[in-house]
């Protein structure tokens, strides 16, 4: 692995598939990634895709689960680039919001947090009231990214297999790390 690690979170918001394909995207960039799932992440990856949870876990290098509060994910010493939840659901995201750490998702969030690392969260939900709107804002105040999954159709995208490529894309090049799943914008510069 030539990259820190990241971790990647899989809350139960609906679009697994970002998490899934993040995680093999991640594999090919060989970065090394921690996952910790939700349990509603459980039931929505057996629900919304033809992934068991065991062929989730192995797409990770370390697995985490939920209740682990003692995992090295939930210590500011473990070093890590970052954190991304893919997707974050709103629950997630006001405990983040609010500092809580009721399960090891959002106690590691905190930690990146609070280490001024780079947390990146695809905010899953629509239509969003005021309290989702304020925990967005609350969450970016502290130093975190909020990147909603939303498609790009100036690529022409021939699959839904390739929106969510290029949402995957675009949240690693946020991190900075080479892939080839976006297609580019040519019309600027």
């Amino acid at each position: 692995m030539n990259k820190s690690p990241i971790i990647v979170g899989i809350s139960g918001a609906s679009g697994a598939i970002y998490g899934i394909e993040l995680l093999k995207a991640l594999r090919t960039a060989q970065v090394e990634t921690h996952l910790v799932i939700t349990k509603a992440a459980q039931i929505t990856i057996t629900h919304e895709t033809e992934y068991s949870l065991a062929q989730v876990h192995t797409l990770a290098d370390h697995f985490y689960n939920i209740s682990d509060i003692s995992a090295p994910i939930a210590s500011g010493s473990c070093k890590m680039m970052g954190m991304i939840i893919a997707p974050c659901s709103m629950r997630s995201l006001a405990e983040i919001a609010s500092a809580g750490s009721s399960t090891l998702l959002t106690r590691a969030a905190d930690v990146i947090l609070k280490e001024r690392r780079k947390l990146v969260l695809l905010a899953r939900e629509t239509p969003l009231n005021a309290a989702h709107l304020r925990n967005m804002l609350a969450v970016t105040e502290m130093g975190g990214i909020i990147a909603p999954p939303v498609p790009a159709f100036y690529g022409k995208p021939e699959s839904l297999e390739a929106m969510v490529h290029h949402t995957v894309g675009r949240v690693l090049d946020l991190f900075e790390i080479d892939h080839e799943l976006v297609e580019r914008w040519q019309g600027c510069g």
